[in-house]
């Protein structure tokens, strides 16, 4: 019997010790969007979900070695890309794209902990924008990060999303989703930017502080969606969809005493009201 195509995703980020976030994350949803997942990991984090303890970098010699050996024998379809925290890792990063000819790329321009840790070398930043960013299909920063990568102060009302999201554009991505979970927007508002100008993609807000690691679920998601063949606007509202509802089942699951996971098996997992029954 003739096997389907099994859709592959490779993530290339760091390590999250309390697995809400970063490698541990995107695995997650790749799973959940039933996409095998492979993994290149750029650093260790000692953290849980009240914040980060300590960082140990990865070589960034074993970070490429770890992309050459998944790129001879994996047909990967779509790369997510996240911590990065050095110079020598971005440039490794590069490097080892250079074996992945025409696949997607996700680039989620992770610089700062959800709790507030930075997780970037102020180095590598500029490097960041010069050799990734042109390489990316999709960059999916935050407005935090946006700020960064452009270097402008933070600015989270509504009416600037959408310059900051062209001049993102304008530094050589293919597309920008600049995400605003932390606007003022009354809804949890979302903006991309392509050669053919600006969309406002949008969705309920829901009042949860579990929401740890939604950066890297929604980058990772979209990636899933690539892997499995979908354009990019459709792999992006796809994983919006899937961000959102995760978001709103976080609350259903009790990890740790700081700001938990969102719930990435959301669909697959027996809901509350289930097990009661």
């Amino acid at each position: 019997m003739r096997k389907n195509k099994t859709a592959i995703a490779l993530t290339v980020a760091g390590s999250d010790s309390s697995g809400g976030a970063g490698i541990q994350a995107d695995l997650k949803t790749f799973s959940a969007l039933g996409v095998y997942g492979a993994s290149a990991i750029t650093a260790l984090t000692a953290q849980n979900t009240m914040g980060v303890d300590d960082l140990m970098v990865v070589p960034p010699e074993f970070v490429l070695a770890q992309m050459h050996a998944v790129a001879r024998d994996l047909d990967v379809g779509a790369i997510k890309i996240g911590m990065l925290a050095t110079d020598e890792t971005v440039d490794a990063v590069a490097t080892g794209l250079d074996a992945f000819p025409d696949v997607p790329v996700v680039l989620d321009p992770v610089m700062v902990a959800s709790s507030g840790d930075p997780l970037i070398d102020e180095t590598a930043i500029g490097l960041l924008r010069e050799r990734l960013v042109p390489r990316a299909t999709v960059v999916t920063p935050n407005l935090d990060e946006a700020a960064v990568l452009l270097g402008e102060p933070p600015e989270s009302r509504e009416q600037m999303l959408e310059g900051r999201a062209q001049r993102l554009l304008a530094l050589g991505a293919d597309m920008v989703l600049l995400t605003g979970g932390k606007s003022i927007a009354e809804t949890a508002l979302d903006i991309f930017a392509d050669a053919n100008g600006i969309q406002r993609i949008e969705a309920p807000r829901h009042a949860t502080r579990n929401t740890h690691g939604t950066g890297c679920t929604l980058s990772s998601a979209i990636a899933a969606e690539l892997a499995k063949g979908q354009g990019v606007e459709k792999a992006i509202k796809l994983a919006k969809m899937y961000v959102t509802a995760a978001i709103i089942a976080a609350d259903e699951i009790d990890v740790g005493q700081g700001a938990g996971p969102v719930h990435h098996f959301h669909a697959l997992w027996p809901r509350a009201e289930e097990e009661r029954s």
